[in-house]
């Protein structure tokens, strides 16, 4: 035997062999097969007296049993047995030592012939949980810092849930600012004055043990800045995952669950991506945006995704790389057991999937194969990868028998006329026996259409000559010396459903329509009468027509039946038993009932105002068959509720009256009644119900409005008289619409707004109104039929606002210590403007802590700019701009800028803005024979990242490139003439550069304040070449002057195309140029026009 493909066992014998299901009746000896055990894992629960495992398992011998825990040898301390399987049964562990027993379990079945076993039975019995004891001390924060409250749930028996209470058992409120975390920590985005409380309580749940447990109460101060009125800008960061990318893998068919829980201030918003995909359409985002869920992934579902938590001061990103695995699973199905005779050969096929792919070990009787002959034996299949394992016990059973029948000689078979039967034959061989069947009474195999044989002899559509006696024969090649044929009778017996009953008989007991119906019930053809079913057919109202009018038990022969009046009744009864109901008797004679008065009063009746003077009366007639007499009609009588004594009456045929000139709304008693020529039906139940509505005739008095603030009111009434509202009461409305806003009382406005409130109610909540402003309020009543009066109008105002966010601030003209601020009004001031508020921060690069925070409170409302002094040379600030009125400042805006450095070695220097449209830019002041470190970056500097770095190195005034002889020359007379040519050509070249700088202007650049770039210069003059890679190039116009190239001569070259390769280095300079020029990038130290 060996493995094929990791997949495939050959037991290599000779020969033939059948790949089927073994199914080999316990009679004959075979291996053990598992018929159930528990499956794992196993919760013991504290208050389970006992655990039980079970392991059944049937063969021939009987199975014997044992059991391993973790991979060795285990005796259960308790076993049960019964009387059909006294060496089997189930493990019993008392509760009391289970944490004693924790472990992975498996079952073995074993009797002579092999040993089957079960996957691991993990059993877990978790202690009672509960939170340590542990003081907190006071978690001291300073407002707008971001904070986390840790609850560290214990483990406990699933499912486990976690809440966030006080004290008194008070939820924590979450919002987009407070959030809980899958790990059950409370996460504070950022901190706020409100946070401060003593009883921060974390709750662990666990329902299948009734559980709760509470960790002691944490509490938290939040310390705020007395010279800020609100908390620093700051930019996102994720408080939860860490790091910049995470790795997810779950299983197929498990829910996704990842989580985004970001800090800063203001508090960012988190949004969701499948990177190049789109996201499953189950998906689904929950606490408030932190937390996207996938139920039931697939592996389509895995891949990239990103989530982005954002505020006004930035962005912070994080990537998920989820990976969806599965355990393994059978492709198709486990294998089969196998019967083969003796000399074949068997293969097994383990077909298994799973990710990652699954390791298969391949087992005999238990104990790992190595291969080998095979008898009878139990093989085990088991594949497994890191998320689980499945096992398969294949029994192969070689053998040699002849045919065995299994099934009980002499059995009986009822079978209906008409009805299909089968006989069973069961029987067992190897080589698997052929069955077939012959009737006692005829020679020979049966054969018809009616006829079907697999094994067992099915007959079809039954008739009367197939009862009889039948032969069962089984044969194979093992059984012809010794065993011929095995055979059993079969005796067939037809049952039908019963005959129709006979002499049906009417017979009087109390009145007319009061009579007892008596017949005589016919043959139940082999099946017991179950009931006996009385028809009933009238000729007046469906002639023809057989109804239902009462069932009889089936040993009962006599049926009591109530009738109605002025009817001629024909009856007839059928029987039914076990094979389905048999004909009808034949009908009796006529029957006919004398008239009388109706039996009952009409139904549902229902009363309704459909137009304000008038009742509509409506009700469900009576059958035509309940009439009990002609001259049906009802009688309809009415009275005011409380007011009249006297019924007013009326006789109609029809089942609907209107009584009309009737008050508005007003209650009524109401009864109706059968009557014929015959009587009157029993008295009549008496309804209540209203006559007509009518629209509302008085509005609410005492209209009051108490104003919250400047956006909220609430308003309070009388209710209207009850008899004013002249119907069924539906609520109120509330109407307010805006006058004028009190910065410009001249100009009148009308801006509408309503609300309804159903119900009986005396005040209500009003909002969305704006501040500073003047309101006139009203308040009606409405019924189903429309709105009453308005109320009488008040007038009100609304208080001061704070003023909307001012719409943009610029931060400009920087200095080494001042900066200009300029802004304009903001578009909403909600009140009279009286100032501005503005707070400004200085902040450590490096770290992008704030060092020092200042504010000013500028008093003049008109003010547009302000100049700020005193700052620190080249540093960062961050600007805050609120507008203020008398009710507060409103929301800031922020800018960032940062002050004008001096030129120092060692230190950034930082350009004017560069256009994002320019392709080039002058760097002038340096020195010369100094390295520099030059930097391209974007405006926003708290995004600390460059474009595009490299190092520079500029000449030395009149550095030559190269020595031309190590001796002294300079007094050989051919070096004296070179040098003369040299001072005239270069008089020429001054010459023609004086010409083109009057030519061509001066060169001036206005950089775009809204999208620039910068330059960053760092100088030093050591060999230091902070970029590992760069090239050391020389910062220099030609081969000999190392300051005197003139940014007037760069005009020409505005429009040239300059280009950054995909490294992000420098691979143009001006090319296409005007003067028909060339400019290439050095390879290693050279020179390079910049």
């Amino acid at each position: 035997m060996r493995l094929v493909g990791t997949l495939q066992l050959a037991l290599l014998l000779a020969l033939t062999s059948w790949a089927t299901g073994l199914n080999i009746p316990l009679e004959v000896e075979q291996l053990p097969t598992i018929v159930t055990y528990t499956t794992g894992p196993i919760i013991a629960l504290p208050f389970d007296p006992t655990v039980k495992i079970k392991c059944k398992a049937k063969g021939n011998p009987t199975p014997e049993y044992r059991w391993t825990k973790d991979g060795e040898d285990f005796i259960p301390p308790h076993i049960t047995t019964n009387k059909t399987d006294p060496t089997g049964g189930t493990v019993v562990l008392l509760n009391k030592h289970l944490i004693n027993f924790q472990g992975k379990y498996r079952c073995y079945a074993f009797n002579k012939l092999g040993t089957a076993m079960t996957e691991e039975i993990e059993l877990i019995a978790p202690s009672v949980p509960k939170f340590p004891k542990e003081g907190h001390p006071p978690i001291a924060v300073n407002e707008g810092e971001p904070f986390t409250l840790h609850c560290n749930p214990p483990e406990g028996v699933a499912p486990r849930q976690i809440y966030w209470m006080s004290l008194g058992l008070q939820h924590i409120k979450q919002d987009d600012r407070v959030s809980m975390g899958i790990d059950g920590n409370l996460y504070f985005s950022n901190a706020l004055q409100k946070d401060s409380r003593k009883d921060y309580c974390c709750f662990a749940a666990f329902q299948r043990i009734r559980t709760i447990v509470q960790k002691d109460a944490m509490a938290v101060v939040v310390k705020r800045d007395p010279l800020r009125s609100a908390p620093p800008v700051r930019r996102p960061s994720l408080l939860l995952p860490s790091g910049v990318q995470t790795v997810k893998v779950l299983l197929k068919g498990e829910t996704l669950k990842l989580e985004c829980i970001p800090e800063g201030y203001p508090t960012p918003m988190v949004k969701w991506m499948k990177m190049g995909d789109k996201m499953a359409p189950r998906n689904k985002v929950d606490r408030h945006g932190k937390l996207l869920t996938i139920s039931a992934v697939e592996e389509r579902d895995g891949g990239k995704y990103m989530c982005t938590a954002e505020n006004s001061a930035g962005e912070a990103v994080h990537y998920f790389d989820v990976i969806v695995e599965e355990q393994p699973k059978w492709l198709t199905e486990p294998p089969q057991g196998q019967l083969t005779v003796i000399g074949s050969d068997v293969h097994i096929k383990c077909s298994v999937t799973g990710k990652p792919p699954p390791d298969i070990t391949w087992r005999r009787n238990g104990e790992l194969f190595r291969g080998g002959q095979c008898n009878h034996a139990v093989y085990q299949c088991d594949a497994s990868n890191v998320h689980g394992s499945i096992l398969a016990n294949i029994n192969i059973m070689v053998m040699n028998m002849a045919p065995r029948i299994l099934t009980r000689d002499y059995q009986d078979y009822a079978v209906v006329l008409g009805g299909d039967i089968t006989m069973n034959c069961s029987a067992f061989g190897s080589p698997l026996p052929e069955v077939s069947w012959s009737k006692y009474e005829t020679p020979g195999p049966i054969e018809g259409d009616r006829f079907s044989q697999n094994g067992s002899l099915q007959i079809i559509i039954a008739e009367k000559r197939d009862s009889g006696k039948y032969v069962c024969v089984a044969s194979n090649r093992e059984g012809k010396s010794s065993i011929a044929a095995i055979c059993f009778y079969v005796f067939l017996f037809v049952a039908d459903v019963p005959d129709a009953p006979t002499y049906l008989e009417i017979s009087e007991i109390k009145s007319p329509r009061n009579v007892v119906l008596s017949w005589v019930p016919g043959s139940d053809h082999n099946s017991s009468i179950t009931e006996f079913i009385v028809e009933y057919e009238e000729s007046q109202w469906e002639p023809g027509r057989w109804k239902e009018q009462q069932k009889v038990p089936g040993n009962q022969a006599t049926a009591e039946l109530a009738l109605h009046g002025h009817l001629n009744y024909q009856f007839r009864v059928y029987a039914v038993n076990a094979v389905g109901p048999g004909p009808p008797s034949e009908p009796t004679e006529g029957y006919k009932t004398p008239p009388a008065a109706p039996d009952r009063n009409p139904e549902n009746i229902k009363i309704q105002g459909h137009l304000p003077h008038q009742m509509d009366i409506s009700w469900e007639p009576l059958l035509p068959i309940e009439h009990n007499g002609p001259g049906l009609e009802y009688k309809v009588s009415y009275r005011k509720l409380g007011v009249e004594d006297v019924w007013t009456e009326h006789l109609v045929k029809r089942h609907s009256f209107v009584v009309r000139n009737t008050s508005t709304f007003v209650p009524y008693e109401i009864k109706i009644q059968s009557r014929n020529s015959h009587g009157k039906g029993p008295d009549p139940k008496v309804v209540t119900g209203y006559s007509g509505e009518d629209v509302p005739t008085a509005a609410p008095r005492d209209v009051a409005v108490e104003v919250f603030n400047t956006t909220v009111l609430r308003v309070s009434w009388t209710p209207a008289p009850p008899a004013t509202v002249r119907g069924h009461l539906g609520g109120y409305d509330v109407q307010w619409f805006r006058k004028r806003s009190l910065l410009n009382p001249n100009k009148v406005l009308d801006e509408r707004q309503s609300m309804s409130f159903p119900g009986k109610r005396t005040h209500a909540i009003v909002p969305g109104l704006k501040p500073f402003s003047e309101y006139r309020l009203t308040v009606n009543v409405f019924n189903k039929k429309g709105n009453g009066p308005y109320s009488d109008p008040v007038t009100f105002n609304t208080p001061e606002g704070v003023p909307a966010q001012v719409p943009i601030l610029t931060a400009s003209n920087a200095q080494k210590d001042t900066i200009l601020l300029v802004w304009g009004p903001p578009l909403e001031t909600n009140g009279i403007l009286t100032g501005y508020l503005l707070q400004y921060h200085l902040f450590d690069e490096p770290t992008l802590e704030v060092v020092d925070s200042q504010e000013i409170n500028i008093t003049k409302a008109d003010t547009t700019q302000w100049r700020l002094r005193g700052l620190e040379e080249g540093r960062l600030y961050r600007f805050h701009l609120s507008a203020c009125t008398r009710a507060g400042c409103g929301p800031p805006l922020a800018q960032e800028s940062r002050t004008v450095t001096s030129a120092r070695d060692g230190i950034w220097r930082i350009s004017e803005a560069v256009n994002t449209s320019q392709s080039f830019h002058i760097i002038d002041g340096l020195k010369p024979g100094a390295v520099y470190t030059v930097r391209l970056m974007a405006k926003r500097l708290l995004d600390n990242a460059s474009i595009f770095e490299d190092v520079i190195q500029t000449r030395v005034k009149g550095e030559r490139r190269e020595k031309l002889y190590e001796d002294d020359f300079s007094t050989q007379g051919w070096f004296i003439g070179t040098m003369c040519a040299v001072a005239l050509l270069t008089l020429v070249v001054l010459m023609a550069c004086f010409v083109r700088r009057n030519k061509g202007g001066k060169y001036h650049h206005i950089a775009d304040p809204t999208s620039s770039l910068s330059v960053v210069v760092d100088g030093s003059d050591s060999e230091e070449k902070p970029l590992k890679g760069r090239g050391l190039c020389s910062l220099n116009d030609d081969d000999t002057v190392g300051d005197s190239i003139s940014r007037d001569s760069l005009v020409d070259y505005a429009d040239g195309g300059g280009e950054f390769d995909e490294d992000g280095s420098f691979i143009g300079e001006y090319s296409e140029s005007k003067h028909g020029g060339s400019g290439s990038a050095p390879s290693g130290p050279g020179p390079v026009t910049a």
